[in-house]
């Protein structure tokens, strides 16, 4: 456990914060030495995590070290519910196959993050499966639809005219009931989900529980810099990722965006990142110290060395004009006459779709061998070794062989 202050407590676990509510009752709770129970929910809505899912779990990690109760709520009952969160329609709801197996990925992934044995996992539909139906009526009957409306995305489609489902308004009633099942003291959230944190407040009253004090994280924005983080806008970077993927994406992100990642991202003190900035300000190069972000995240998802073996291949690759020495080998089945290029490059997983490739190639980001291919219907026929380079991060040296027809 982490020894500090109360104010030196403050500082860190407001690093990066968008608000807390009460702010004054947070600190009253931090002075009176209780070790408290802070609470996280995930509904698994996908199987992976990405950068912007661990700023909940690094801030988790961050009360783990000062010695307080962390409980990782899986929200499997919620998630076959569906929250139209800052959507403007329903998000449909999973079925129980998919919100398994993507819980089973989820507890695989947190550990990389949390220390496993300081962490409570919980699943809601441990209580909300053995709540009767007076039990829910008692529970809608604890908040108004005037109160519901005051979402901002039901309002909206309520003035708009556009249905809102009454499945929907129990979402937050439950991942409030949640806060009171489990007696949390603090609970953390996206600051999109502040509405639904809130409420869990009012119920604990509601239920004769002191109220837990609510604390709202930003979204993490993705690669651009301008959209958050999704896997849908392809601006993500997943936890799983290989190293050299990892780094070599940070290593792309805007000198600006840098320090967001490293407030919201790092464990690095405050103090540290605050003198960082001070020797860019005095002429260091942005890029030495992205480098040490993307060193600490890749060591974190890959263990202690992968960081800086994943920075010394960024440097041969792209600083020194050559490539990794342990450069992955991908083996790609082509037919006697050759495939067109495209196609090439999604098999080898260079790319998620032909379309994509085809953009690529348009733009001029395709290296064959080190020279630039930008020819849509070159046909690629089968050859022992090719590298193949999309983009400045994805690299493979190729294979093609002739697919045997029977």
């Amino acid at each position: 456990m982490v020894k500090a202050s109360v104010e030196e407590m403050l500082i860190e676990l407001m690093r990066g914060v968008d608000e807390v509510l009460p702010s004054k009752e947070f600190e009253d709770r931090l002075k009176s030495g209780k070790r408290l129970r802070i609470k996280a929910g995930f509904d698994p809505t996908a199987p992976d995590l990405h950068l912007g899912h661990t700023v909940l779990l690094n801030k988790l990690r961050q009360f783990q070290d000062y010695g307080h109760e962390v409980v990782f709520l899986i929200g499997d009952f919620t998630g076959m519910i569906g929250d139209p969160t800052g959507k403007n329609a329903t998000r449909p709801p999973l079925t129980r196959e998919e919100v398994k197996a993507n819980a089973r990925t989820y507890e695989a992934q947190i550990y990389k993050i949390l220390d496993p044995d300081k962490t409570t996992v919980m699943f809601n539909s441990t209580w909300m499966e053995n709540m009767s139906a007076s039990d829910m009526i008692g529970l809608a009957a604890k908040y108004t639809v005037a109160r519901m409306l005051e979402r901002d995305d039901f309002n909206k489609r309520y003035l708009e005219q556009r249905a809102i489902a009454i499945h929907e308004f129990l979402y937050p009633l439950v991942q409030g009931y949640d806060s009171v099942a489990m007696s949390a003291d603090v609970e953390l959230g996206g600051t999109d989900q502040k509405f639904n944190l809130l409420v869990g407040r009012e119920l604990q009253k509601g239920y004769g529980q002191p109220p837990q004090v609510v604390m709202t994280l930003p979204i993490l924005e993705g690669l651009d810099g301008v959209q958050k983080m999704s896997k849908s806008l392809g601006n993500y970077i997943a936890i799983d990722d290989s190293p050299d993927d990892i780094f070599g994406k940070l290593m792309s992100i805007s000198d600006e965006l840098m320090w967001r990642y490293f407030d919201l991202l790092s464990f690095r003190p405050v103090a540290e990142i605050q003198a960082m900035q001070r020797e860019v300000a005095h002429g260091e190069n942005p890029r030495n110290i992205k480098a040490k972000l993307a060193t600490e995240l890749v060591d974190r998802f890959h263990g202690s060395g992968a960081g800086e073996k994943a920075r010394e291949n960024f440097d041969k690759r792209f600083s020194r004009g050559c490539l990794p020495e342990d450069l992955e080998q991908v083996q790609v089945e082509v037919g006697p006459s050759g495939m067109p290029i495209a196609n090439v490059i999604k098999l080898a997983g260079l790319v998620e779709s032909t379309s994509e490739a085809l953009r690529l190639l348009k733009q001029g980001a395709v290296k064959l061998d080190g020279k630039r291919e930008n020819d849509m219907k070159r046909i690629l026929k089968p050859v022992d070794d090719l590298v193949l380079q999309v983009g400045k991060r994805r690299v493979a040296r190729l294979n093609l062989i002739e697919k045997k027809i029977s």
